[in-house]
């Protein structure tokens, strides 16, 4: 079992960018790909953007694409969330997991797709 841990989040103005991480402890990070999601208040847990095992391939939700960039460092058993051109919309706590290695990697990912889960940072973005 991996242990996940997230930092990294804050309060931002609309347009300005973060950059997650989320450090894992255990023997299997890099054999599972990682996945961000996140949860608004009063909203359900959403897919924001998952990476493979090997950091070769990578799926966005499109309510992200083209404004952030999930990356791995498997020798730091790190994964990033590089967050860019942030909008309100973008507020919420923000979740790194790890796949089950069951599903098919895409963006039609679930949070039942994904087992250990982080304590989840929170991602302000002021208007």
């Amino acid at each position: 079992q991996v242990q996940l841990v997230e930092s990294g989040g804050g309060l931002v103005q609309a347009g300005g960018s973060l950059r997650l991480s989320c450090a894992a402890s255990g023997r299997t990070f890099r054999s599972y790909a990682m996945g961000w999601f996140r949860q608004a208040p009063g909203k359900e847990r959403e897919f924001v953007a998952v990476i493979s095992w090997s950091g070769g391939n990578t799926y966005y939700a499109d309510s992200v694409k083209g404004r952030f960039t999930i990356s791995r460092d498997n020798a730091k058993n790190t994964v990033y969330l590089r967050m860019n051109s942030l909008k309100p919309e973008d507020t919420a706590v923000y979740y790194c997991a790890q796949s089950l290695g069951i599903a098919t990697m895409g963006a039609t990912m679930t949070h039942t797709d994904f087992g250990s889960w982080g304590p989840g940072t929170q991602v302000t973005v002021s208007s």
